[in-house]
């Protein structure tokens, strides 16, 4: 997209900004900086950067390149909403080379199903299957 780029390397992901959005996040909220800095760490990230080489996007994988991927904590700051950089994101990533052949990829979102159809994610079949240990509440007790 003219005049942003997408960068994949974890030393290019300007923290305090990732940490300032998904500290305020309703899935995040609290979330201590030592828990995001591993989970960064830890993960596949995508970071959306300005002609400036601000970053004003993010998303992490937690996966292992292979056969499963859970996709997180994606967001483009306010200030850049309603260019199309969530839509070019989540492209690049369905079609990064390191994640074709995954046999599930997943994710968990409030209000952004529509974004996320249009990329081929679809509700759960037979969600009877899954199960979780889900503690939300874990920033603030």
């Amino acid at each position: 997209m003219k005049g942003f780029n997408i960068r994949t390397n974890i030393d290019d992901m300007d923290f305090d900004t990732v940490y300032q959005f998904l500290s305020q996040s309703y899935w995040a909220k609290g979330i201590p900086r030592t828990t995001l800095r591993k989970a960064m760490m830890n993960s596949f990230c995508f970071g959306v950067f300005d002609e400036q080489k601000k970053q004003v996007g993010f998303a992490r994988l937690i996966t292992d390149k292979a056969t499963f991927a859970y996709l997180a904590d994606v967001f483009i700051l306010e200030s850049h909403r309603g260019m199309g950089l969530s839509k070019w994101l989540v492209e690049i990533i369905v079609k990064h080379p390191e994640l074709q052949g995954l046999r599930r990829m997943v994710l968990a979102t409030k209000d952004a199903h529509g974004l996320y159809s249009q990329y081929g994610f679809k509700s759960i079949e037979n969600p009877e299957m899954l199960m979780q240990i889900w503690q939300p509440n874990i920033y603030s007790d």
